[in-house]
C-alpha cells in the first residue's frame, strides 16, 4: 500500500527525512559535533563557544544535540517533523540535560521566553526559514554575547534566496506541495545578519573533500551586549 502524498512541508519532512532505513534504527553515536555531515574533521562545538544553554533548531535525528548535552549543556532541540522529535526522543531518553520539542522554529521562538547562550541550526531550519522572520526571532531569544551560529550546503552560483526544492514527492506535484529552501553566499548572510543588528560575523564555505562537490557554508555571529 502506497501511502498518500505529503501536503504539507512538515508532512514531507516527517515521510522522508528519517532516511537511514525502514524500522528502528540504532542511534548515532554522537561522539562530534558535525557542521558538514562529512567525516572531515572540520569545525566542532567549539563554534558555539561556551555556552550553558543551547537551542538546537531542526535536530533531525539529535546527535549534535546530545553531544552538547553530554558535554554540560542544556540543550533545547525543536523540530517541527513529529516522526523526528518521537525518534528522537526515543534515541536520547537517557539524556537528562536533553529536551525535544515538536513545534515550528519561529512559533516555538515566539513562546518561549527564555534567553539562550547559543543557538544553532546544521543543514536546519535557517536553511528552511525565510531569514527575515527568524533572525529578528533568534535575536530576541539570544543572550547577549550569545553565539548564532548554522550551516547548510554550499548554494550553487546564482540559485540565491528562496529556492523550491525537489524530491520524489515533489516533482509534478508543486502545485499540492512546495518545500522552500533560503540560502545564500556567505557575503549575503553577513549583510543579512548585520541588518538583523548581529555582530563579529564570520561566514565562509568549508570546502568539500570531494572537488567536484559543493562545500559547507558555516555562519556564526554574536548578539551585541545590549540590543
Amino acid at each position: 500500500m502506497i501511502s498518500a502524498a505529503p501536503t504539507t512541508p512538515a508532512e514531507y519532512w516527517d515521510k522522508y527525512k528519517p532516511h537511514r532505513g525502514e524500522g528502528d534504527q540504532p542511534r548515532p553515536a554522537a561522539r562530534a559535533f558535525d557542521w558538514t555531515g562529512l567525516a572531515d574533521g572540520g569545525p566542532g562545538a567549539e563554534v558555539l563557544g561556551t555556552p550553558d544553554t543551547a537551542l538546537d533548531l531542526g535536530p533531525a535525528e539529535g546527535e549534535n544535540a546530545a553531544y552538547l548535552a553530554r558535554a554540560g549543556v542544556d540543550v533545547t532541540a525543536v523540530d517541527f517533523s513529529a516522526v523526528q522529535v518521537d525518534r528522537a526522543r526515543r534515541f536520547w531518553a537517557d539524556e537528562p540535560r536533553l529536551t525535544f520539542t515538536h513545534a515550528e522554529a519561529c512559533a516555538f521562538l515566539d513562546q518561549n521566553t527564555r534567553l539562550f547562550d547559543a543557538i544553532y541550526s546544521t543543514w536546519g531550519a535557517v536553511w528552511f526559514t525565510d531569514p527575515e522572520e527568524l533572525f529578528p526571532r533568534v535575536a530576541a531569544r539570544l543572550a547577549p554575547g550569545g553565539t548564532f551560529a548554522f550551516s547548510h550546503r554550499e548554494p550553487a552560483v546564482g540559485h540565491y534566496g528562496a529556492q523550491q526544492m525537489g524530491g520524489k514527492w515533489l516533482e509534478g506535484r508543486e502545485t499540492e506541495l512546495s518545500v522552500w529552501r533560503w540560502q545564500y553566499s556567505a557575503d549575503q548572510w553577513a549583510d543579512i545578519l548585520k541588518r538583523h543588528n548581529f555582530t563579529a560575523i564570520d561566514a565562509k564555505v568549508l570546502p568539500n573533500p570531494d572537488p567536484a562537490a559543493l562545500g559547507t557554508l558555516l555562519v556564526t555571529a554574536t548578539m551585541a551586549a545590549h540590543h
